[in-house]
């Protein structure tokens, strides 16, 4: 009777050892498998909310002087926006400390600059007044 009770215990702790060293080894893989799909998660988010300003830019180039359009950019962390005549870029900070940049080509009349957008909805305006030769961009 002993030897039965023996077995089972032994099978209970052959199956938790095995158990605990899955664990061990599985879990910080896991870990750094979800960090990378939260990074390329956050990345095709802010790439897409680039995108609808560089659509934006590109209809008030479009439709020349005198132009004026708002667009709304739902941002989850905040951001540093550069704008250049023939790009616009963000970096994001990754999960492992490093930066990512993003850059979305536009042909327009903007100067080089930069702004800020804080975490959450945020509203930019891009506009090009009339008798001036550059467009300009700035949050609201």
């Amino acid at each position: 009777m002993d030897s039965k009770g023996q077995v089972s215990l032994e099978y209970l702790l052959i199956f938790a050892v095995t158990f605990i060293i899955l664990i061990v080894f599985t879990l910080p893989l896991l870990h750094e498998s979800m960090d990378n799909t939260f990074d390329i998660s956050d990345s095709i988010k802010a790439k897409s909310e680039l995108s609808k300003l560089s659509q934006a830019i590109k209809k008030v180039y479009g439709q020349g002087q005198g132009s004026r359009i708002s667009v709304d950019l739902d941002i989850d962390v905040p951001i540093k926006i550069n704008i250049a005549n023939n790009h616009i870029s963000s970096k994001i900070k990754l999960k492992n400390n490093q930066y990512k940049e993003i850059k979305i080509p536009v042909k327009s009349k903007l100067k080089a600059s930069s702004f800020k957008l804080s975490k959450g909805k945020n509203t930019v305006v891009i506009e090009w007044p009339l008798n001036s030769e550059y467009m300009t961009i700035y949050p609201r």
